[in-house]
Parts: C-alpha cells; sequence; structure tokens
C-alpha cells in the first residue's frame, strides 16, 4: 500500500516510525513531514491544513491511504473530501471531529447523554462571561470553544486571572475565531489521566493509559504547553477505574456519536479527571495525543496499519491486539522560550548516541543544505525509552537525552514523578 501520513511533529514520526514496520505498508509518504521522518518517509511540501492540495496529491500520486494526524484537517474536513475522491482515511470526518473542534458542543454532548464531567456554561458575550466568573469566584477554569494550539485552557487561581483569560480571549482575540465562544468550568480535582482509544463508530478498543504533563517547567509550573513529556501506563489508573470508564464514559460517548449521526472512526483521547466523585471527562481530542502517541505507540505489539484498517472498515471487534509489558516515558526537549517566543535554526548534535538506548521522535526540526538536523519549533524532540517498570523507562529517556544538545535547550527534570 501507499500510505501517506498528514501532518508533521512528534505524533506523526511516531505514527510513521510504527508503520514502517508494517508488512502491508510498501511506501511512506508524510506532508509536511520534519528532519526525522524524512529517515523513514518521503516529505512532501504541503501544509497538513491545505486541504485542496493535500487531496489532489494524494489521487495524482495513487494513494491507498492517508492517515489524517493533526487537528486542525480534521475539523477542516480532510477525511469528507479524501471520501468523495475515493481515498480511505484513518481519522473522523468533520461531523465527529466536532467533539476537539468545539469545546461547548462535547459539553452539551455529554451533558445531553449523562456523560460526567465538570458543571460549565458557554458564553458569546464578554461581558456575561466576567460577570459570570465573579459569581462564581476562583479557582475556575476558562477555555476557548475552538482549536488553540492545546493552549486555550486557562486554569485560574483568581477572579482577575479568569477575568485576564476571557479578555484575551474574546476582546484580544488571542485565539482568533476559537475564542469568539468560551466555556467556563468549575475545577475539578484529582489526578489526570489520558486514555487514547480506537473507535471504528459501533466498536472501542482503549489503548494503555498515559499522563501528559503540560505545564512548562518542573512542578507543574508555568504556562501551558503543547506537552512537555508523557508516560505510559499512569500509575493512577486501576483496572477498576478502567472499568467504570468504559462503562460510564467511552462506550457513552461512542453510542452518543452514533445517535447524533456522527459516528466516530479514528482515534478518541478521553482527557480524564479521576476526582473524588469517580473519573470525569476534562476534554475529547478527536486524534492521537502528543506527545501521549509517542510513549503509548512505543508499547504497540501489534501491526498498526492493521488497527488503522479496522477503525476505517468497522472490524476493530475482530482485532487481537497486544501490548507489550512494562512502560514508556516520552521527555520532551524543547526551545528556549516555549511556549512564548524562540529561535529557530540551531543545530542539534547527539541523536545518534541518543538512538542507541532510546527511540527519538522529531517533532519540530528540518534538515539544513548539509543534511544537518536543525531546531525548527517550540517542542523539537521527544525522547521516548521503553523499561520493564516506569522508573527505569523515565531513567532511560533522562540518560539518552543527556546525549544532545542544541542552543537553548531545555526541558523538565520530573517527567513522571508529579
Amino acid at each position: 500500500m501507499n500510505v501517506l501520513i498528514v501532518g508533521g511533529g512528534g505524533r506523526e514520526h511516531a505514527i510513521a516510525w510504527a508503520l514502517s514496520k508494517s508488512d502491508k505498508v510498501d511506501h511512506l509518504y508524510c506532508a509536511p513531514g520534519n528532519g526525522g521522518i524524512a529517515a523513514i518517509a518521503q516529505c512532501v511540501p504541503i501544509a497538513a491544513t491545505d486541504v485542496k492540495a493535500m487531496v489532489d496529491w494524494a489521487v495524482d500520486n495513487h494513494m491507498d491511504f492517508v492517515v489524517v494526524a493533526p487537528d486542525d484537517p480534521l475539523a477542516l474536513g480532510m477525511v469528507d473530501e479524501l471520501d468523495k475522491a475515493g481515498i480511505p482515511a484513518f481519522g473522523p470526518n468533520a461531523a465527529a471531529a466536532i467533539i476537539e473542534a468545539s469545546k461547548s458542543f462535547s459539553k452539551t454532548l455529554m451533558e445531553k447523554y449523562h456523560i460526567p464531567t465538570a458543571r460549565h456554561k458557554t458564553f458569546t458575550d464578554m461581558d456575561q462571561a466576567l460577570a459570570y466568573v465573579a459569581q462564581q469566584g476562583a479557582p475556575i477554569v476558562v477555555k476557548a470553544d475552538g482549536l488553540a494550539l492545546g493552549k486555550g485552557v486557562v486554569v485560574a487561581q483568581t477572579v482577575d486571572e479568569a477575568q485576564e483569560a476571557v479578555r484575551s480571549m474574546m476582546g484580544d482575540h488571542k485565539f482568533g475565531d476559537a475564542g469568539a465562544k468560551v466555556v467556563i468550568e468549575e475545577r475539578m480535582t484529582g489526578p489526570e489521566v489520558t486514555v487514547l482509544a480506537f473507535c471504528d463508530g459501533e466498536h472501542i478498543l482503549p489503548m494503555p493509559s498515559s499522563q501528559d504533563h503540560k505545564r512548562a517547567y518542573d512542578g507543574n509550573q508555568g504556562p501551558n504547553t503543547g506537552g512537555m513529556g508523557a508516560i505510559s501506563p499512569s500509575p493512577n489508573y486501576t483496572p477498576e477505574i478502567a472499568k467504570r470508564c468504559m462503562e460510564e464514559i467511552f462506550l457513552p460517548t461512542v453510542a452518543a456519536l452514533k445517535a447524533e449521526g456522527r459516528p466516530f472512526h479514528g482515534v478518541i483521547y478521553f482527557g480524564l479527571m479521576l476526582t473524588p466523585d469517580g473519573p470525569k471527562v476534562v476534554e475529547y481530542n478527536a486524534r492521537f495525543g502528543d506527545p501521549e502517541c509517542q510513549a503509548v505507540l512505543s508499547l504497540l505489539d501489534s501491526d498498526l496499519m492493521d488497527l488503522f484498517l479496522a477503525c476505517r472498515n468497522g472490524t476493530l471487534d475482530q482485532v487481537d491486539v497486544r501490548w507489550k509489558e512494562g512502560a514508556a516515558c516520552c521527555l520532551v526537549l524543547a526551545s528556549g522560550g516555549y511556549p512564548g517566543s524562540y529561535a529557530k535554526g540551531y543545530p542539534i548534535t547527539g541523536l545518534e548516541e541518543a538512538s542507541q538506548t532510546a527511540t527519538v521522535f522529531h517533532a519540530g526540526t528540518k534538515l539544513g543544505e548539509d543534511g544537518a538536523v536543525l531546531t525548527n519549533g517550540g517542542r523539537v524532540l521527544g525522547v521516548t525509552a521503553t523499561g520493564p517498570d516506569l522508573e527505569a523507562a523515565i531513567q532511560g529517556a533522562y540518560v539518552s537525552a543527556k546525549h544532545i544538545h542544541f542552543t537553548d535547550m531545555h526541558y523538565r527534570t520530573d517527567i513522571g514523578r508529579v
């Protein structure tokens, strides 16, 4: 099969890495790809959000299957357009991808189908939102309704901080149209866990749990990022909790989307809070999380292409999926200044040495004219190690990362330990 992966980050490198091991994949392409993906797939210079150019290229180059990995092209309907062109794709259509593209939609869905989540209210009027925050008090959570690169959520500790978040999103248009509507909700307490799950419209197959680390600095301090590291599985996700999640959240979500005429084919990301009242949904995503994908796929012991095809064809209940024993840790090496402004184009050294003991997934890299690997983003690399237990995986990631250097490189030192 000729397979195209849409995207160019660490998640896409992990997907490409896993698919490159499949005997069903003859030729692998990635658009736009990055400096690391280029080693295992042919990179195509098309922006992930350019739906027409991507579909035209897939048709002209006889792609047999397309994996649409990022949130934006899913929300823009790339899977729908590929369907029209006769090319099967992995990922939800736009009607189903709305569970991530609109937080207000997903909240309404959960409310209608009695899926546990935080108390919430949606606003399109800034003054009303500000008044509601003043009435409710803090701590409180403010979320941009639309897609905001994983940065559209503010967990405010004070009323002033929450109101500033509202003004920034609705008044200053920090996230463009994504912040024209905001969801304000109670702050839930408890450990956070992510469960990624394959879905074929009717059946669901959860992967090992994981835990992302969103804050930029040690001790869960600093601004929210796209993710500074992840572990899998989460020590907080017990078999008892997994059973409750399946019965109270996972199966009801799949059934709700089907009942609404939006059957979901792809990966549903369940962001969960294990509250004193039981597990509740923090958010849905309509695709693999990043960097959770890197950690979780490192534990996969089955053919990923088989799973993608089953999700597409509605045969997930017939797939026998295997996972490796042990644990995985993905440590993100970021550019200085991230998630704020940062410089690009710095040479990266030590990649070959680090790759002896870990898998180094490239997120924000490019190849220079001389073939050297250069920084090209905020999150640059995801050093991912596996081990017989979580501590061994964590140590493996940190030991391997010590080989890597680039100007102003920074990373958290407590991934998996907070």
